[in-house]
Order: C-alpha cells, then structure tokens, then sequence
C-alpha cells in the first residue's frame, strides 16, 4: 500500500489519517506542535478544540444535527471522540475539551499504520498529500502554499470567548435552564432594560487590542467580537446572543429584557463559556465591561477572550470540485483551510479527503455526496461560490437543493430536507462501495 502524507494534527488531519489507515495505507501525520505552538492552542495534544466546546445541534431537522449523521455513517472519529467526553447542554453536542482531545490523540498514536512526526512542514511534502493545517497554517507553510496557488490567498481573524468559574457566580442572580423548558444545561444572567442598555454604553466605549486596522478586518460573519455586534446598534445583541425568548427569571416570574447564557467547559462543571462572547478586548475592558454583567461582579476569569488570525484559501479559483491542486491531483486540502468553517464541517472535509485519497491511489475517480446532502451541499457551495466574495461557511439548509414542492411549514420543510439528505447519503455510500459504520446503524 501506498504511503501518504497527511499535514495538520486537527480534526481533518486526524479524520483523513484514519480513513486511510484503516484501508491498509501507511500514514505519515505531521503536526508541528510542540515544536512550534499558535497564538490559539494550549497543549500537544491532537485535535484540540481552540474556541468552543459544543459542536452545536444534534437534532437532524437542524443542519449542523444531519451533518453528524452523515459523518456517523462513515464513522467519524470527531463523534466518536465526543461521545465519550460529552457534557450536558440541552440538544447541542458539548464535549470537555481536554478529554476529548486526549482520546483523538489516543485514537491516532494507537493506529499502527500511522506515524506521527512532530515537527514544522515548511514546505508542500512530495508525494501523496492531504494538507490540513487548519487556519492557523504557519507563516512558511502557507507562503509555500500561496506559491502553489498563484494567489495571495485570503484572510479573516476569529476571536474567543472568555471561560468563568462557576463558584464565582452570584447564585442569588444566576439561574440554570434551557430554552422553552429545555433540560437546565445553560446558567442564565439576567438583564433588565437599565442594566442592559448600562451594558452596551460600556461595552461601546471600551477599548480593544490595537496592531491591526480592525474596521477593515474581514471577520466571518458567524463568529463576529461581541463589541463588532454591539456597534452595529443597540438592539443587535438582544436579538442575537443575548435573546431572552424561551426564558423566564425565577427572580420575577418574567421574561428578563436580555440574557447572558453560560455553556459548560468540563464535566466537573466548574469552567462556563460566555456564549456569543467572543471579543478583541483588552483583558483590563473584559474585566471592567463583563463584570457589569449581573451575576458576574465577582466572577474569576479562567480565560479571557482574544483574537487571532485565520487563513483560508480561495476554493472556488484554485482547487478542484474536491479540493485538490489541478497540477497535482494527489495533493489534496482538507479542513477548515478549505473555506468550511465550523468544527465537525472542518472534520467531515477531512473524512471525504481521506475517501478520495484512498479511491484515487486506487486507479478510482474521487468523488463528491450529492448536493441534496449536507456534505454535498457544502462542497457544491466551496465550488461554486463567486471567487470575488468567497468567505467561509456554516452548514445550512440553503447549501442544499430545494425540495421539488415548495414547503412553507420551516419545521417541516427541515424534517422533508433532513429525511431526503439521509436517504440520498446512504444511496451515494452504497454506490461507491461505502461501508456504513456500525454507530450509525444502532
């Protein structure tokens, strides 16, 4: 069996890895950590999780939910992973980050078939490739890559939300519950209109990080600073992260004007994430503008919010429909690299990356889910996208063809998608002699 070198230990590097070992490919898996770290990551480990810990909805009605059903056919190590490091929080998918890393880490290094080398790849590797460093690609690596690509590339910053204990939170304001009665997964901080109004006043004055000309900083849409939000007027955050629809204050027996929900880290439940808190702050701002927040005026930090630097590559101008080098057809990108923005998107490119390697060392064409799928939707949308104004994306329904009859119910057009997808995947796996995962059939 042929060798192939896999770059990048996330979660698409690790996926791929393991789809080609598990044919009988040898895989030699670079990761420069901890030889050289980011701005973003904490440890070693592989496919650590540097923003948040949930892994968002597992409700197939709901995209990211008929994402993961896809990956669990085709027996993602991600879900694997997370099953066994989950946390509550409600119908998403929250895992505790250093338990889930340490067993993708354990799932690798126990693969005989793989190698795992740590050190820098500064150069694109000779031979069959699967490039998935993730958006915090290094310096010379990417420059090696912008070489290939005939193309200055493409860049957006990210930011991360704030981490608190939950021993510091004033338990006379702070109060557990779900949406509409949901399991009491998420810890509320409630606001009247005073103190939210207070809220924005200070958040819209408070000082961010200088060294870049933020207001001309293409931020991704889905992940933009809570003071960008703020800015864009008053009311944005109450009706983005800080809505109150579906929650009651047990203080009054009303809907509080605004809310601050805080998502479990670890499943001690001592670490709680800011939800929607992702900030460019100077740590001195968090602590004067987060501190107002009711519940929080004592509250210990664990982390603070920051803002980082993410690379991606323009797909649609420079790589094949599945993400391979036109030069090189054996040289393909997997990950978040590729314009897929999210975890489990970023993890199932790696997956599909992994199939195709393994189909082409096989004298076999690669292949792409139909767009009636969620994989298929993403990779149609990675393809076809207007190259002036790609920027990363999300799953979503509107990556997907639509139904043949116009469905004006959203929840039942969602269930008619989400039966169609499932139905269409498992078809496309069976036609390309896919074996569907043992998981996914329980």
């Amino acid at each position: 069996m042929t060798r192939v070198t896999v770059v990048g230990g996330g979660l698409a590097g690790c996926e791929a890895a393991l789809q080609l070992a598990a044919v009988g490919h040898s895989v030699r898996l670079i990761e420069m950590r901890p030889s050289r770290t980011t701005e973003a990551h904490q440890s070693d480990r592989l496919g650590e999780l540097v923003c948040t810990n949930s892994f968002k909805s597992e409700s197939p009605e709901n995209a990211h939910g008929q994402l993961k059903r896809e990956m669990r056919a085709l027996g993602s190590l991600l879900l694997r992973s997370a099953d066994a490091s989950r946390v509550a929080a409600g119908s998403a998918l929250a895992v505790d980050r250093r338990i889930f890393s340490e067993r993708m880490t354990e799932a690798v290094e126990s693969e005989s078939l793989i190698e795992v080398v740590r050190e820098e790849c500064t150069e694109l590797p000779d031979g069959p490739t699967i490039l998935a460093t993730g958006p915090l690609t290094s310096g010379a690596l990417f420059s090696a890559i912008e070489r290939a690509l005939g193309d200055g590339g493409l860049a957006f910053f990210d930011a991360i939300a704030p981490i608190v204990h939950r021993d510091s939170l004033d338990e006379s304001i702070v109060f557990a519950a779900g949406r509409f009665d949901e399991d009491a997964d998420y810890l509320n901080c409630p606001m009247d209109q005073a103190e939210y109004e207070a809220f924005i006043t200070a958040l819209n004055s408070a000082e961010g990080h200088a060294g870049h000309d933020w207001d001309n900083v293409p931020y991704f849409e889905g992940c933009l600073p809570v003071e960008v939000s703020a800015s864009r007027g008053a009311e944005t955050l109450r009706f983005g992260p800080m809505k109150p629809i579906g929650l009651t204050d047990p203080r009054t027996g009303a809907r509080p004007w605004a809310v601050v929900q805080l998502r479990r880290e670890d499943r001690a439940g001592q670490m709680w994430n800011m939800v929607g808190f992702q900030t460019r702050l100077r740590t001195g701002e968090q602590r004067r503008v987060f501190s107002t927040i009711p519940g929080l005026a004592d509250a210990e930090f664990l982390r603070w919010g920051s803002i980082h630097r993410n690379s991606y590559l323009n797909f649609p101008m420079r790589l094949t429909s599945h993400g391979a080098l036109p030069e090189r057809p054996d040289f393909l990108f997997a990950g978040q690299l590729t314009g897929v923005e999210g975890y489990t998107e970023s993890a199932a490119s790696g997956i599909l990356a992994g199939i195709n390697m393994c189909r082409m060392l096989e004298g076999e064409e690669p292949v792409v889910p139909p767009p009636t799928t969620m994989l298929g939707g993403l990779y149609q949308y990675l393809r076809d996208a207007a190259p002036g104004n790609f920027q990363p994306m999300n799953s979503n329904w509107g990556l997907v063809d639509p139904l043949a009859k116009r469905i004006k119910n959203k929840q039942e057009k969602r269930v008619l998608l989400a039966e169609r997808a499932q139905s269409d995947f498992l078809e496309w796996m069976r036609t390309h002699g896919l074996t569907v995962s043992a998981a996914a059939q329980e």
